[in-house]
């Protein structure tokens, strides 16, 4: 098996370019726009909004004012599938579509997915969509294609200020530590790394920050929630068994009205 790999994404260094959203969507062949939308959404100059079934790497835009907005400053992020060590979406799979790979990434298989949305509901990053021609769902492979090949996925090859690394894990967590300790030497001690080991397991696509991670639209705490590690399938039978149950009392109370309307003992039910 080969070494885990993954993302290691410095937002100290994004331009906001978008190469990486371009690269991405021409490489597994992604529509440009969602249900045929395209406009900026009204949310600073964001007009992809968010990860889903046509967007599997989204440019976030945060613009940010002093007190008195006399001050502008951006935060720009590219995310894209954590690829999570402990993966809710992989968990609650009935059907095995979602896979972890050599690599230690998760891939969805569209030919075996049933398009039941649990792995939907399960993820805490909400990164994964449907895409309505085939009634499955999809997210970001990590390029499993171009991996199996020795290539570098699209987005971090086309990124121009080396925002997006790619490599194994070991190395990029070397990486993103010798960085976070470069801008604590220059005087930026609010850089941290988001996505350590003590994060579902660890994130395979990890981040540099330096603002809370709601700010980035990031959940502090993910966590897999006990509901969510429940498939759904489960849910459908209770609701079956409850179902039957409330049928039999249904149709013995509708007996015993009978005998009672006959002027029969009820105990004959």
């Amino acid at each position: 098996m080969a070494e885990p790999m993954g993302f290691f994404t410095d937002t100290t260094v994004c331009i906001g370019c978008k190469a990486c959203e371009v690269a991405c969507k021409q490489w597994n062949e992604l529509p440009a726009t969602n249900g045929g939308r395209n406009t900026l959404s009204g949310d600073s100059y964001d007009n992809t909004r968010h990860l889903d079934r046509t967007h599997w790497r989204h440019v976030k835009f945060v613009e940010q004012f002093n007190t008195d907005r006399s001050q502008q400053n951006w935060l720009l992020m590219s995310d894209v599938c954590k690829h999570c060590v402990q993966a809710a979406c992989l968990e609650v799979c009935p059907t095995g579509a979602i896979i972890r790979t050599e690599f230690d990434t998760v891939v969805i298989q569209s030919d075996v997915c049933n398009g039941c949305r649990d792995c939907i509901a399960a993820c805490p990053f909400d990164v994964i969509g449907i895409d309505e021609a085939s009634n499955t769902a999809a997210k970001c492979t990590l390029c499993y294609d171009r991996m199996q090949n020795s290539m570098t996925p699209a987005c971090a090859q086309a990124c121009p200020t080396a925002s997006i690394q790619f490599g194994t894990i070991a190395d990029l967590r070397k990486r993103a530590d010798a960085r976070v300790e470069q801008l604590h030497g220059q005087g930026k001690p609010e850089a941290y790394i988001y996505g350590k080991e003590d994060m579902l397991g660890g994130l395979n696509s990890f981040f540099l920050l330096t603002d809370r991670p709601e700010v980035y639209g990031l959940p502090a705490h993910p966590r897999l929630a006990s509901i969510n590690s429940v498939p759904s399938w489960l849910f459908s039978g209770a609701s079956a068994l409850i179902a039957a149950v409330l049928g039999v009392i249904g149709f013995r109370k509708a007996r015993m009205d009978a005998l009672a309307r006959d002027g029969r003992p009820v105990d004959e039910a």
